[in-house]
């Protein structure tokens, strides 16, 4: 359904970062702005055992999960011994309340990953210091994630000083010896992770190229307490509220729209920079059974051009369809300008918030609220604890693969419970190359609930 197009679906605010970090109703209780050197990239790899004791397991979605060798039969179980998987788990920052998950794949097995990707301290132009997260190669992982649950209500907030993920510059997608953020090597592939499970008759070169999408979380709640990176597909089942940045040209977004906040007009993202924000609410009603075979919920979002449910055309005339972006940031002007991207939690919903210098509007401050259960709509795993849920968006799902299904019998049952915790950087093991620099991650309760 489409909304009707009004200022309250997402508050365009005055020029300038926010006043809710100085706002009287917020007290901070952790922040960590980068200036002590971090001890991340010289930390050892550990090889991840797989199965259900293994430190990293989250689950039947996992990388080795039983619903990918239902649905492919042994052929996956095969494909994923072709590689390891190396990790790092490494807790900073005052009394260790954030943690760095490091990943990266093993393609060759000689005992070592294929690539490095890192955290470390950098030194910004003007001196300034930030967090580098550096993902050379496509099938790594990196994420900052809190190190225990966070609170029941909470502002969480980043600082983004610069990004090299993918989208374009200067109108093009090629530049500085790559495309659309990749090196150009051949072969880079989803291999061995898909909504599907393995591809029959598929080599690891066969699998879809990866390079036509590039992407990084800005700021994204998931619904268990220990995210890492994984195959692509089973972070589709564990996102509660979404800012991230998705920069594909593929022919399935040539009628995707981005709203531009100035004159609250929607326009085709192809005709924009492909650097745009998604702010979006994975529905608790709806999944996407045809492209991602019920694995992704359907989204909702909300910009100031207007609302859309993004499992039906939407817009004037009904003239767009799939990702309704909220704005496009612009790359060259970091470090000298800066983004925050924040995400609140209180007694009704959830909150998403950008500021800085938007394409076509300037400096803002875009802010969004959706209810947990909005006009009959939920936010996906919204209930931190049972008493917050009475399991009346319970359903079965049976998702099908090239050679059986897997069935998840109760997608959110009475009685359960999800914790909030927040990802910044890449999830993925087979999607997803570049480098950005992120600065003073704050977190903030309620004053009174300190």
């Amino acid at each position: 359904m489409t909304a009707g197009v009004g200022v309250a679906a997402m508050a365009v605010l005055a020029a300038g970062y926010p006043a809710q970090a100085a706002d009287k109703k917020w007290v901070l209780v952790a922040h960590e702005g980068f200036d002590r050197p971090l001890r991340v990239d010289g930390k050892p790899w550990r090889l991840d055992p797989q199965g259900p004791k293994s430190p990293w397991n989250v689950g039947p979605f996992d990388d080795d999960g039983e619903a990918w060798t239902k649905m492919s039969g042994p052929l996956f179980q095969r494909q994923l011994r072709t590689l390891n998987v190396f990790r790092k788990r490494v807790a900073f920052g005052t009394e260790g309340w954030l943690t760095a998950e490091v990943a990266a794949v093993d393609k060759d097995k000689d005992g070592r990953p294929d690539s490095r990707p890192g955290l470390s301290t950098a030194s910004l132009p003007g001196g300034q210091k930030a967090a580098r997260i550096s993902e050379p190669s496509w099938d790594a992982g990196v994420l900052i994630r809190p190190t225990r649950p966070l609170p029941e209500h909470y502002r969480v907030e980043m600082t983004l000083r610069g990004i090299d993920f993918g989208g374009k510059r200067n109108g093009t997608f090629d530049y500085n010896g790559r495309h659309n953020g990749y090196t150009k090597e051949a072969c880079k592939t989803r291999y061995p992770w898909t909504f599907q499970g393995a591809l029959p008759g598929k080599t690891r070169c066969q699998y879809p190229d990866v390079t036509r999408e590039n992407g990084f979380y800005y700021m994204t709640i998931l619904d268990y307490a220990t995210p890492a990176p994984h195959g692509n597909p089973g972070i589709h089942f564990r996102r509660k509220v979404i800012m991230d940045g998705y920069y594909s040209d593929d022919e399935r977004w040539k009628d995707a729209a981005t709203c531009n906040p100035k004159t609250r007009k929607m326009y085709r993202t192809f005709d924009g920079t492909f650097n745009g924000v998604n702010a979006l609410f994975p529905r608790g009603d709806k999944f996407r059974e045809a492209a991602n075979n019920n694995i992704s919920n359907e989204y909702y979002a909300k910009t100031s051009c207007g609302n859309a449910s993004m499992d039906r055309r939407y817009g004037p005339g009904g003239k767009f369809e799939g990702h309704l972006t909220s704005a496009e940031i612009r790359p060259e002007l970091m470090p000298k300008a800066s983004y925050r991207f924040a995400i609140e939690r209180d007694r009704t919903g959830y909150t998403l918030e950008m500021s800085g210098p938007f394409l076509h509007v300037g400096q803002a401050t875009l802010r969004v609220h959706h209810d947990f259960v909005e006009d009959g709509r939920p936010i996906w795993h919204y209930n931190q604890k049972a008493d917050e849920y009475d399991g009346r968006f319970d359903r079965k799902l049976v998702h099908k693969g090239p050679a059986g299904t897997y069935t998840t019998e109760h997608a959110w049952p009475k009685g359960s419970a999800y914790p909030d915790s927040f990802i910044i950087g890449d999830p993925h093991l087979n999607y997803y190359e570049g480098q950005a620099y992120v600065d003073d991650i704050r977190l903030y309760v309620p004053k009174g609930e300190k």
